[in-house]
């Protein structure tokens, strides 16, 4: 088992989450997250005020997946997410050692 963790522009939920229905993905985490990396945040104008933004809202995904739809599920997410502008994010891929269904107790993949 995989956890997938993307980091995309807030703007592109949707289509990601279309993107995972197509691959049989049936539920993942969504939080609301500020961050920077490249985009280095920018300026805005507020009431004739301007201030900078050095973290810019963003949306982390996280969703854990069997091994061999890993690769369909970080494909799906590039491709959705995609706008090719500086900031579209990024999708990190690391082990998952157990997972256990809380309600009926399952283990493994079948918790999954």
């Amino acid at each position: 088992m995989k956890m997938v963790m993307a980091i995309i522009q807030p703007h592109r939920l949707d289509a990601v989450r279309e993107a995972l229905s197509g691959q049989g993905i049936a539920g993942l985490t969504v939080s609301e997250v500020r961050g920077y990396g490249r985009q280095k945040g920018h300026t805005e104008i507020y009431r004739g005020a301007e201030y900078a933004i050095h973290y810019l809202p963003k949306v982390k995904l996280e969703l854990a997946v069997d091994d061999e739809l890993v690769e369909g599920v970080v494909t799906a997410i590039s491709g959705a997410a995609k706008t090719g502008k500086i900031g579209d994010g990024k999708v990190f891929v690391y082990d998952l050692l157990s997972a256990r269904r809380i309600r009926t107790g399952e283990e493994g993949s079948e918790a999954l």
